[in-house]
């Protein structure tokens, strides 16, 4: 019932995009402020989505043009995401709260420092690094619109997506790769929403949209997997096997892509505003979604895999991977042959006697 119109440069006019006949679509570049000024030059809207474009841009164009507004932005506004040393413990909080982010940035509409900046840099928005940046927009939004409702974005996957991290270990399914590398055995958590959650949630802003006037919330799926699971999942869908080869993140470099940070620290985000304050729950199951994008992949990427490989910084290059695989197989028979006076273990410590590790009581048969 909602008269919809959509922005965007018309250069990717992909099919799930209604088309001009459904929903009038405005051709202009959201980058510019120029083009975009001309492009909702005499428009109002009830509602605006700012999802895609320079946000800093779009807050100040649509002052005045719309009564609500819902702006995208994302989660290196947490310590400790971008740069381990940005908080201690060094990494994010494990779950990272809305409250948990840097704060805004000091002065007139965010221009400042925050601290995550080093001592005297300079106040000009344009120099700040790209976190501050984040920061700076997030402010922006509600310095200028001070009703608005700003989402922070997990990674987001599902089709289309422009880097798929799970392209990595898709191909090398794909390829018939045996063995498959994976950083600090594949344990890492980083939150992810699918792409039909997160519009999802986005929508349930407007549902509610007294509740949501002026708040932040993060997006997740209700359940996440680690790279490890996320790999046995490829393997099941595309009826393959791995062998996982389990190397520290410090060389583990063929499995960079599937991180894409610079270590292997968890970056989990806590969702319950969200889900409190506006019932969010999943549409879509992750286990599913997650099959299902992985089948989506694997029908419509390969004929991109050159440009996947730029995008992913993915080499592929299976001969350096075969080399590392066979230093870990000698590693690991070395550490194997190493002996000790006894055993190392860990199943003794609330059972079982010293003399008979994890061994069980004479008689006791019970469960608690």
């Amino acid at each position: 019932g909602h008269r919809v119109t959509i922005l965007h440069t018309g250069r990717h006019e992909v099919d799930t995009l209604p088309p001009q006949t459904v929903v009038p679509h405005i051709h202009a570049d959201p980058f510019e402020r120029d083009a975009f000024t001309a492009a909702i030059d005499g428009r109002n809207f009830d509602v605006v989505f700012a999802m895609y474009g320079r946000l800093r841009m779009l807050v100040e164009v649509l002052a005045g043009r719309t009564p609500r507004l819902f702006s995208v932005g994302g989660v290196p506004v947490y310590p400790g995401f971008s740069a381990d040393e940005d908080r201690f413990p060094s990494g994010m909080r494990f779950p990272s709260a809305e409250e948990h982010a840097f704060p805004p940035l000091a002065g007139d509409n965010a221009h400042g420092t925050s601290r995550h900046s080093r001592p005297g840099r300079p106040r000009d928005l344009n120099n700040l690094d790209k976190v501050d940046k984040i920061i700076a927009s997030e402010a922006m939004v509600f310095d200028v619109h001070p009703h608005a409702t700003h989402f922070r974005y997990p990674y987001i996957y599902g089709p289309n997506q422009v880097v798929p991290k799970e392209w990595s270990v898709v191909k090398r399914a794909l390829d018939g790769r045996t063995h498959l590398i994976l950083a600090d055995g594949g344990r890492t958590v980083e939150t992810a929403a699918f792409v039909e959650n997160v519009a999802h949630a986005v929508l349930l802003a407007v549902d509610h949209i007294d509740a949501s006037a002026g708040r932040v919330y993060n997006v997740g799926d209700d359940e996440q997997f680690c790279r490890l699971q996320v790999a046995e999942v490829v393997a099941e869908e595309l009826q393959h096997r791995f062998q996982v080869v389990n190397l520290p993140f410090e060389v583990a470099r063929p499995a960079y892509p599937q991180l894409t940070h610079h270590s292997s620290q968890h970056r989990l985000l806590d969702t319950n505003r969200i889900r409190t304050e506006l019932g969010y729950r999943d549409l879509v199951a992750p286990l599913d979604a997650l099959r299902r994008t992985i089948r989506w992949q694997a029908e419509h990427l390969p004929a991109d895999a050159a440009r996947l490989a730029k995008v992913l910084q993915d080499p592929f290059d299976y001969a350096a991977e075969d080399r590392l695989v066979a230093l870990y197989q000698r590693f690991v028979a070395d550490c194997a042959a190493v002996p000790f006076t006894r055993e190392p273990g860990y199943s003794a410590a609330y059972y079982g006697s010293l003399e008979n590790p994890g061994g069980r009581r004479p008689g006791l048969n019970t469960l608690s």
